[in-house]
């Protein structure tokens, strides 16, 4: 239930503070005083489309804030709170308006996209305009609008799990299908290409080990001048050489340990030295043979980076993604080699996700068959009260065709007869403007028998009066008995039925335009109503005759509400 609403400097509305109740509250005004801009507001918290025109002039900003009792939240709202971590008692919902276009949005002062926005506010909030008619003629809204009055997500929801089923699998044997179509002559290109790097036997890091044999290779000269040298110093030059200079040291030091034995440390690292320098010019001398022996290892080198390079180009790759290609390339080798038994399988696999689909969707088909009875008997009702006598209403199924659809296999169509003895027509055909709010009504009203939103009628008794116009009021009243409905009318016959009467005035002040909302009282109420009775001047008449609407024929007890600035009823 919507428990308040906060407004501030959106369209004509400066500071707007606004406590709501369970019922039927009605919003009256001289036209163009404002009252459809607390549903723009309402719209914008439900996620609707923003724009910087809707801020009010001289104004940065615009800022809407909603306060949701969520106690007592349906199964469907219950579950998308636990969705958002959101266990509160209380849900508040904000939109800010930026005059750049821009706009933002919180929850419980979370901020989250507008699309999320969107799903919270199609749970809390249900708005009907002038047009919600428009809506109605459209298939989609048709079937939608049955499915929620046969409260049948749960089907539908299985019934998309089975297509999405189906869909993937679909798509998975075409492929495999397209695939076998080439599969010959697929098989031959992808069986002489591993073969090609079969022949190759590209070895794991073999190609940056050649690299450095080429760097190696390349530059044998200068690297057998530096092997030379280096061994000359260190043992082969006959004059000064490393290895004859630390012999002459050790035989000094030899001659000196008898005499202070702190030497003998000094000789055992001399010794190693020794060693080491011997070593070191062996492997220089293998080394330097081993240059002089790799006279054609070059060439051999060459021509392996060449094959390796020509395999790469061949295939598009840089050289060091080849295994990464040779790897793909078997891959698909060994899919599409199991490909015709893979078909097979994935066929039946299809088969019987098709069979589940067609299963279900037979069980919602069957389920809809018995929502589309029980609306047409329901709206066909209320067109009955709401002035349209003999008038017919049907929700027609039709078969929708072989190919699986995520909302089951059902067309579903409203249709309608205003008149008795006339045949139904399809809805969107029905002409008379006064019928069409009036059906409009009807529709909304007994599709909404299970509702549980906040429920916003933006007058919708546009093109109506009388004695039918008292009817749509209380058609309302009724509706408010089991929930929270907020009316925009102008028409007394409507505004007489609510449980509570809110009145929105225009005026201006410092040369600015301004709205004013404000709850009636009793006294204010008769004067309100006298008002829309009499025009500019209202007469004891107007007046009385407005006592008479308000005290009616034995009216519905009032729901339960607030005590503090409340509207009496009698």
């Amino acid at each position: 239930m919507l428990n308040a609403l906060k407004i501030r400097d959106f369209a004509i509305i400066e500071e707007l503070e606004l406590a709501l109740h369970p019922g039927l509250t009605v919003l009256t005004g001289e036209t163009g005083a404002g009252k459809s801009i607390l549903v723009d507001a309402l719209q914008l918290i439900a996620g609707g489309r923003a724009g910087a025109e809707m801020i009010r002039h001289g104004a940065e900003r615009a800022d809407i804030t909603a306060t949701f009792d969520v106690r007592a939240a349906p199964p469907e709202l219950r579950e998308w709170l636990e969705g958002q971590a959101i266990s509160d008692d209380e849900l508040i919902v904000r939109r800010l308006l930026a005059a750049d276009g821009r706009s933002r949005a919180w929850l419980n002062g979370q901020p989250v996209p507008v699309q999320l926005l969107r799903e919270a506010g199609g749970l809390l909030i249900d708005i009907h305009g002038q047009h919600e008619f428009q809506s109605l003629a459209r298939a989609t809204r048709q079937r939608e609008l049955l499915d929620e009055y046969g409260g049948l997500g749960s089907r539908l929801a299985e019934v998309g799990e089975a297509y999405e089923r189906w869909r993937q699998l679909s798509g998975q044997e075409r492929e495999l299908a397209e695939a076998a179509r080439d599969r010959d002559a697929r098989l031959d290109l992808l069986r002489h290409q591993v073969g090609e790097f079969a022949a190759l036997r590209l070895e794991p890091g073999e190609l940056e080990r050649l690299t450095e044999e080429r760097a190696r290779l390349a530059h044998r000269g200068r690297l057998a001048e530096a092997a030379q040298g280096a061994l000359a110093v260190l043992y082969q030059d006959e004059t000064h050489n490393a290895y004859g200079g630390v012999g002459r040291a050790l035989q000094a030091l030899r001659g000196a340990v008898a005499i202070d034995a702190q030497l003998q440390p000094i000789i055992a690292l001399a010794q190693e030295a020794e060693v080491n320098i011997r070593e070191a010019a062996r492997e220089l001398e293998r080394y330097a043979e081993a240059l002089e022996l790799d006279t054609g290892r070059q060439d051999a080198v060459e021509s392996r980076l060449a094959a390796i390079e020509d395999l790469a180009r061949k295939h598009r790759v840089p050289p060091g993604e080849l295994a990464v290609r040779e790897a793909q390339l078997g891959a698909d080798l060994e899919r599409l080699e199991r490909a015709g038994l893979d078909l097979q399988t994935l066929r039946a696999e299809l088969g019987a996700a098709l069979t589940q689909y067609r299963r279900r969707a037979a069980a919602l088909s069957a389920a809809r068959a018995q929502a589309a009875e029980a609306l047409g008997t329901a709206v066909s009702a209320h067109m009955q009260a709401l002035g349209m006598a003999g008038g017919r209403f049907e929700a027609a199924l039709s078969a929708r065709g072989e190919e699986p659809a995520p909302h089951g296999a059902d067309d579903v169509e409203f249709r309608v007869s205003a008149n008795p003895g006339q045949p139904v027509r399809a809805l969107a055909k029905v002409a008379s403007g006064g019928e069409l709010s009036r059906l409009s009504l009807a529709v909304q009203v007994a599709s909404s028998a299970r509702e549980t939103r906040c429920m916003v009628f933006d007058e919708v008794d546009s093109g109506i009066g009388g004695a039918v116009a008292e009817i749509v009021g209380r058609e309302l009243r009724s509706l408010g008995q089991r929930g929270q409905v907020l009316c925009v009318t102008h028409l007394p016959q409507v505004a007489s039925q609510g449980h509570h009467h809110l009145r929105v005035a225009k005026f201006t002040a410092g040369g600015a335009t301004h709205t004013r909302l404000s709850e009636l009282s009793e006294a204010e109420r008769i004067e309100e109503l006298a008002r829309m009775l009499g025009g500019v001047d209202v007469t004891a008449t107007a007046r009385e005759h407005a006592r008479q609407m308000l005290r009616g024929p034995e009216p519905p007890a009032t729901p339960a509400r607030r005590p503090k600035g409340a509207a009496r009823r009698r």
